[in-house]
């Protein structure tokens, strides 16, 4: 892979980039970036989960004039949730350019929308039908734009906004540089890509089927309100040498890396919001064992380059395959073994379908250790740590104080009293963690079949290397405008699971996919 460094941008870019922790280019990055710095339309094809946003928006930063306070930029996304998670990754990509940045998405208040357009933004990140409300109400003046973007054009396609996307289109000047991503390339995405782009060079990046077979996967159907209990059970059977727990948003990260704390375990999280000098203590101590559990958003694992991780937890089931796919790698490197488990909730059942489809492989049901099971599971790395002391044969004195121990009591029970001692029994100690909402309702496919009764708990620690054997951020409303370098205005959206498609009430009675756009 290619360094970031190594991509010709600008130090204040780069600089950023770093701070998110990206060090490593992903293909996509890599090909877009090349193409896109050199002034050429791009067509990207790759999946959710690849980079794709930092693929568009590292080259579209570079190309915004700070000292010119029209709006430069216009990034076109098929949801509110996925408007709200561009913006926010831009506005880190332009935090050290100080790039102005407004997203504007259904389902929040226009008039808000329209006074945080006076701060003159110069990149606007919104969804199709809050973006044309705008122009029709002549409160977005796109005539300065040089860059466009549409992200998940084929999504776009699927909830009927391609008649939106022509209109916009249209509204913005025809000398400007194109950037369209795309998952497929159906017929009506092609033909707008050949009316509205020139030249463009592909960028073709082929899912990734993942090579599995060294890693076990498991999936443990549990509410929201079991998970952490069950997850402290199955850690206190499994007992990782090195583990990485996914949560979905930065507020489940900290609440779970404390509540393991809490619960004794040797935990810290990372994500986002955090400095880069924190970010890299953190996992500084991770490489160097000095904690086993390393609790991570999706983005802050990005680009992550550690060896021996041996189970790999998804607290939350994340909403792509492709985020499950580079999540589960994480483990079983280099030839060794390795075991993820995902957490799913009732409804969320049709998502495991889809990893399935993607990884080309049956999970197999985990059925939750009790917690007679879970104190088992800490005796036997008891007995292994006084074995492994036995066997070093360097006990020197002790030699003599376990012969007076042995003249007034019995070898059984010194043996039994040391291994009460090192035994940490698992601690029940109430954990709050505040509820996430579960991804919305899928339904699962036909032909899924009944699944195989529980494969019982996967235990002493057979993952890895070798030994015997866990709405992103909070959810911030308003208007989203954003100035990098300065304060963070409370608009980065809510990232609900349900709500309005789109703001646009007179709209409503066109006939469109039932996907909301939250």
């Amino acid at each position: 892979m290619t360094n970031f460094s190594e991509l010709n941008i600008s130090a204040s870019t780069l600089k950023s980039v770093q701070r998110m922790g990206f060090e490593e280019a992903t293909p996509i990055q890599e090909g877009t970036i090349t193409h896109a710095m050199s002034g050429r339309d791009v067509i990207g094809q790759a999946q959710t989960g690849t980079g794709k946003t930092a693929a568009f928006g590292i080259p579209m930063i570079e190309k915004i004039d700070t000292k010119n306070p029209n709006i430069q930029a216009l990034i076109i996304a098929p949801t509110r949730e996925l408007a709200i998670q561009v913006s926010e990754e831009l506005y880190k990509l332009g935090y050290d350019k100080k790039v102005r940045l407004l997203s504007v998405y259904g389902g929040q208040e226009i008039s808000r929308q329209i006074r945080a357009l006076k701060n003159k933004p110069q990149v606007i990140v919104g969804t199709p039908g809050r973006i044309l409300d705008h122009i029709n109400r002549r409160t977005l003046k796109l005539d300065q734009v040089q860059t466009l973007i549409l992200d998940e054009a084929d999504e776009m396609l699927n909830m009927g906004f391609i008649e939106d996307i022509n209109t916009i289109l249209e509204s913005i000047p025809a000398e400007r540089q194109t950037l369209l991503f795309s998952a497929t390339m159906p017929g009506p995405i092609r033909k707008i890509a050949d009316k509205f782009m020139k030249e463009p060079v592909e960028v073709k990046i082929k899912s990734k089927e993942m090579t599995v077979e060294n890693i076990e996967q498991f999936y443990v159907k549990a509410t929201e309100r079991e998970k952490f209990d069950v997850l402290s059970r199955i850690l206190n059977v499994h007992q990782p040498e090195l583990a990485i727990i996914f949560g979905r948003t930065k507020r489940r990260v900290d609440e779970l890396a404390h509540a393991l704390s809490i619960r004794g375990y040797l935990a810290e999280g990372i994500h986002g919001d955090l400095s880069q000098a924190k970010r890299m203590s953190v996992l500084k101590q991770f490489k160097s064992n000095k904690i086993d559990i390393l609790v991570a958003t999706d983005v802050a694992a990005r680009g992550l380059d550690i060896s021996g991780v041996t189970h790999v937890y998804n607290f939350d089931i994340p909403q792509d395959p492709e985020s499950y796919v580079h999540r589960i790698g994480r483990t079983g490197r280099a030839g060794k073994s390795g075991i993820a488990v995902t957490f799913v909730t009732p409804r969320e059942m049709g998502y495991l379908r889809i990893v399935e489809d993607t990884t080309k492989k049956r999970m197999t049901a985990l059925t939750p250790p009790s917690s007679d099971e879970a104190l088992i599971g800490q005796q036997r790395v008891a007995i292994d740590t006084l074995s492994e002391i036995v066997n070093k044969n360097d006990l020197g004195d002790y030699r003599t104080l376990a012969a007076e121990m042995l003249g007034k009591f019995e070898a059984v029970d010194v043996i039994a009293a040391a291994l009460k001692s090192l035994t940490k029994e698992p601690n029940d100690t109430p954990i709050a963690l505040s509820e996430e909402r579960p991804l919305p309702a899928r339904r699962e496919r036909s032909g899924g079949g009944g699944r195989s009764g529980g494969g019982g708990y996967k235990g002493n620690r057979s993952g890895g290397g070798g030994r015997s054997s866990s709405s992103r951020g909070g959810s911030d409303r308003g208007s989203s405008s954003r100035s990098g370098g300065g304060s963070r205005p409370s608009a980065s959206g809510s990232r609900r699971s349900s709500g309005p498609r789109d703001g646009s009430t007179q709209r409503s009675t066109r006939t469109r996919s039932t996907r909301s756009e939250n």
